[in-house]
């Protein structure tokens, strides 16, 4: 029956950990862009194309 309450214990910090992170990445702003990766792929030739343009 102990075991119970270590492994509870350690989920617990666990979970804990885990929602620190989160709230980390948060703040730090890692999350803010979620357009542009999605969509980043589809504008990549064009770029290419305008750097060879200006060179």
């Amino acid at each position: 029956m102990s075991v119970i309450y270590i492994l509870m214990a350690v989920s617990f910090v666990v979970a804990l950990g885990f929602l620190i992170a989160f709230i980390w990445t948060i703040k730090s702003g890692q999350l803010d862009d979620d357009y542009t990766p999605s969509v980043r792929m589809l504008f990549d030739d064009e770029l290419k194309n305008q750097t060879k343009s200006k060179s």
